[in-house]
């Protein structure tokens, strides 16, 4: 059984990169990644952050490093790629996971938050996307790209305008990147958290918000950062995922699901 399971969804020798990876939620899809065996960078601003992962990494028996990168930089990104391939010759798999949010009502959001939300969940995603994709089509031998959306992605959502309209266009260029690159057997899909607590979101999960959210989620509860690991296993793993792109995978506990 477990040489079938490892078949399906191990990744020995596979390098992948997680932009974000310093954060809660890409920090445990990483952790995941690196059970299955492939080596993990860890890209973000946090060297202490990312040290902590790590040792959790390596006490399960996994491999990773970590790379300081500014996600809205080209030339930040271009140079990751570069210590990436020097070090590994490769990339097979790619998240894209670096985001921030904020509550700010619409009428009072100004040009500086709007542009910076604009360039670190979107802008950050289409640079990087762009930097190593190019890098995966030189390789020919496919790989798999999974970016990070949102519920406020699909369905619109209060008090998150600014990071909404930037998550749908995440699912856009997906699905977009998925049919241009699937010639060279380059996945792309969006993996869609529900309601995780994480840094990022702090700010919003007010206490009415709160309970509104579990009035709307079947599961009652919010998400864990390690449940999204099957589901990126899944979208990583070039035999259990082999014909699955342009797809976007919820795992919400239900929210999706519920109406009245």
């Amino acid at each position: 059984m477990a040489s079938y399971i490892e078949k399906l969804f191990g990744l020995e020798g596979q390098v992948a990169v997680i932009m974000g990876g310093t954060g809660e939620l890409c920090g445990a899809m990483a952790e995941g990644l690196a059970g299955a065996g492939a080596f993990v960078y860890l890209l973000g601003r946090s060297e202490e952050k990312a040290s902590a992962r790590l040792a959790r990494i390596e006490s399960n028996g996994g491999s990773g490093a970590f790379l300081p990168v500014e996600a809205t930089d080209r030339e930040s990104i271009e140079s990751v790629l570069s210590k990436v391939v020097e070090d590994q010759s490769r990339v097979d798999i790619l998240v894209n996971g670096a985001g921030g949010n904020s509550p700010t009502p619409f009428l009072e959001i100004e040009d500086e938050e709007f542009q910076w939300l604009l360039d670190l969940n979107l802008r950050s995603v289409f640079a990087t996307s762009q930097i190593f994709g190019k890098r995966m089509i030189e390789q020919g031998n496919g790989g798999s790209i999974i970016n990070v959306g949102s519920m406020s992605g699909i369905i619109p959502l209060s008090r998150v305008f600014t990071y909404s309209l930037t998550k749908a266009a995440v699912h856009n260029l997906s699905k977009n990147l998925a049919r241009e690159w699937a010639p060279h057997n380059i996945r792309v899909n969006t993996i869609v958290p529900g309601f995780f607590p994480a840094e990022q979101n702090k700010k919003v999960l007010t206490p009415d918000r709160v309970s509104s959210i579990m009035g709307h989620t079947p599961m009652n509860r919010f998400g864990k950062a390690e449940e999204l690991i099957g589901a990126t296993l899944l979208l990583a793993s070039s035999a259990a995922g082999s014909f699955i792109t342009g797809e976007e995978l919820v795992v919400d506990g239900g929210y999706a699901s519920m109406t009245i």
